[in-house]
């Protein structure tokens, strides 16, 4: 079994101490919540249960009151007024973060299992000065780019492809730059995150 109290500790570590976190399992039993609904197949409904379960985790953390986070038409979550935040989950792990967004203006979190990135989805996940990386890398450089779409999507509200962004990773750090502006970020603007593998898993987490 994943370790929960593990995973938070080192998410922790890698996001500003503003930040509150929660961590569930999308197997677990997570009853619906005032103010939130959902639709879809089982699993689906698990994971959106286990998610809402794990912010509101991240909302007492940080002494916010438990308030529903309803899915927008976009499929991203609703924020209530004052607040940001992000969810990634797995088969087995769901990650929330959530705080007020001062300094803050966007959060990013993703979680992947540290598999190789099917080779079929290079090309689409790549671009050409990516091309290099092993397919594990590959797989991390994927955390990366969802991670950094994440936390520009509270701010741009736009939709757009794995080639938009450009990652570099480092030890332990990486740099997601963008390759087109979507406003308002003008190209070349850097977003900079931190990564960690942990329990079986990718972490990777950006903040702006």
């Amino acid at each position: 079994m994943a370790d929960h109290g593990r995973l938070q500790q080192v998410a922790r570590a890698l996001l500003p101490r503003a930040v509150g976190l929660g961590v569930t399992d999308p197997r677990g039993d997570h009853p619906a919540f005032p103010g939130e609904t959902a639709t879809g197949l089982p699993q689906r409904l698990a994971e959106f249960r286990a998610g809402r379960a794990a912010l509101r985790l991240a909302m007492a953390e940080i002494g916010l009151p438990p308030l529903p986070v309803p899915m927008g038409e976009d499929r991203a979550p609703v924020w209530p007024p004052g607040m940001i935040g992000s969810i990634s989950h797995s088969a087995d792990l769901c990650l929330a973060a959530v705080t007020v967004p001062s300094p803050l203006r966007g959060i990013g979190v993703d979680l992947e299992p540290a598999l190789p990135l099917d080779p079929a989805l290079r090309p689409v996940v790549l671009r050409a000065e990516e091309q290099g990386v092993t397919d594990h890398q590959a797989k991390l450089v994927f955390a990366a780019k969802e991670a950094a779409y994440k936390a520009q999507y509270g701010i741009s509200r736009t939709l757009f492809d794995f080639h938009v962004l450009s990652v570099r990773l480092e030890d332990g750090r990486f740099e997601a730059r963008f390759r087109e502006e979507i406003t308002p970020f003008p190209s070349d603007f850097t977003l900079r995150g931190r990564w960690a593998e942990i329990e079986g898993h990718f972490l990777c987490v950006v903040t702006l």
